[in-house]
């Protein structure tokens, strides 16, 4: 599809490395009539990078039917539009839903730029399946609405993604402890393509411990890839399966669990999934 024809371009830029610009995109964006941004300040530094000078237009989460309607004037009127997120692909975990469906809805090409993406890029890197995911983008803020989620991913045997704040990195990754057991491996992909790059994979009790060791790791962007539900392992005994009923009468569900592991030698996360999905 070229420019003469009035398209939508969804245009995506670097994560970190500006050396991971796509010679495609810098070509788009010089001949496109508007670059609708999700941080104009932002886009800016990136264009002023690679000498492209350009209308820019905000473009966000916040953005009204008017924004959106001004967005839209420029391809009816012929011209062409490149969309662009902060960093990655656009609409993975940023905006732009409603207008490339806006644009599809009226009859404009929309064009995708490929580039790079975050989630893709720590998949690959991740050392876990790939071959069948789910990305879950950003947990909840607040603690009960992350482990409810959690909760529900509990038995998904994909791998599973997700993006996390710096700041409730360390929360994220205990709540997941606390759901998917310490067992389960996890790898965190932070910063990637930047100066300070990390990529480490660990079971989760070992990660919750490294991280919580480390500030500088509770920065930047992060990305988590999250081993799948293989299942317990093990069939859980008469014996155990006792012990934890009795104690979860009297115990909140992990030290009951914990305790049923002692005196059985049932497996602790194996005892807390089953209390989790039976006993509550």
């Amino acid at each position: 599809m070229g420019l003469s024809t009035p398209s939508l371009f969804v245009v995506a830029t670097p994560i970190g490395n500006l050396g991971d610009m796509v010679p495609r995109a810098i070509e788009v964006l010089q001949s496109v009539s508007l670059v609708a941004a999700e941080d104009t300040r932002h886009s800016r530094q990136l264009l002023k990078h690679f000498d492209i000078s350009v209308r820019l237009q905000a473009y966000h989460d916040h953005s009204n039917d008017a924004d959106l309607d001004g967005v839209l004037a420029i391809l009816r009127g012929g011209g062409s539009v490149a969309l662009v997120s902060d960093a990655g692909t656009p609409l993975i975990s940023d905006p732009g839903y409603r207008l490339v469906d806006a644009a599809l809805s009226e009859g404009f090409a929309v064009v995708p730029i490929p580039g790079p993406c975050a989630m893709v890029a720590a998949l690959s890197v991740s050392g876990l399946p790939s071959n069948r995911f789910i990305f879950e983008g950003f947990l909840a803020a607040k603690q009960h609405g992350r482990l409810q989620q959690l909760q529900a991913l509990q038995r998904e045997p994909r791998t599973l993604l997700f993006y996390e704040a710096p700041h409730r990195l360390l929360a994220s990754l205990q709540d997941m402890q606390e759901v998917f057991g310490g067992e389960r491996r996890v790898t965190l992909a932070r910063e990637l393509t930047k100066l300070f790059e990390t990529v480490k994979r660990l079971p989760l009790a070992e990660l919750c411990e490294w991280v919580a060791a480390d500030s500088n790791q509770q920065r930047g962007e992060c990305v988590l890839v999250v081993e799948g539900y293989a299942g317990d392992g093990q069939k859980i005994s008469a014996e155990a399966l006792q012990a934890l009923t009795v104690l979860t009468e009297e115990l909140p569900l992990k030290q009951a669990a914990a305790l049923a592991a002692k005196i059985s030698g049932a497996k602790k996360n194996a005892l807390y999934k089953y209390a989790l999905e039976n006993l509550q």
